[in-house]
């Protein structure tokens, strides 16, 4: 439906008022077709809010805008700071145990809306949490409050971390 009503949308050209639109439907435009009403960071920041399940996980579509946000982004390696995780929102689901390892614990509040992991991004939260070196601390230190900021991510905990949280 989504694809039809971009079709719609876009059959006199690309709107001025692109951002007046659900952001689901922005996941049917490319960042040039975007580019007229705003800038690419706008874009994926709007992108990132967007429900990405509408697309299907490992979809070319999907890998895509990733690309396309980390290219826009400016992200040389696979470290990603607060800022740029920020502005990628949900796209961080889609990030590899590389990135998650390699940012710390900045894509962790992202990631903790994601509704699924792939193995390697399992492993790559566990290693970043186990190392206690994120702002939210080891989990010794967890508070109710830090679980309720990363309850989408108890699930990839694991034993050997949930046994160090504070009962």
């Amino acid at each position: 439906q989504l694809s039809c009503l971009v079709k719609i949308v876009t059959l006199h050209g690309t709107p001025k008022d692109l951002d007046s639109y659900p952001e689901d439907l922005l996941l049917f435009l490319s960042p040039s077709d975007y580019a007229a009403t705003g800038s690419c960071r706008q874009y994926f920041s709007k992108i990132g809010k967007a429900n990405l399940d509408v697309l299907q996980r490992e979809s070319s579509q999907r890998k895509q805008l990733l690309l396309e946000a980390l290219a826009c982004l400016k992200i040389p390696g696979t470290q990603v700071n607060e800022e740029n995780a920020e502005i990628l929102g949900r796209l961080v689901c889609d990030l590899g145990g590389e990135y998650i390892r390699n940012s710390g614990g900045t894509l962790l509040r992202q990631l903790s809306q994601c509704e699924s992991f792939l193995p390697d991004q399992e492993e790559a939260i566990r290693s970043v949490i186990s190392s206690g070196n994120t702002a939210f601390g080891p989990p010794v230190a967890w508070s109710a409050f830090t679980l309720n900021e990363l309850s989408g991510l108890i699930p990839v905990f694991g034993h050997s971390i949930l046994q160090k949280i504070p009962k």
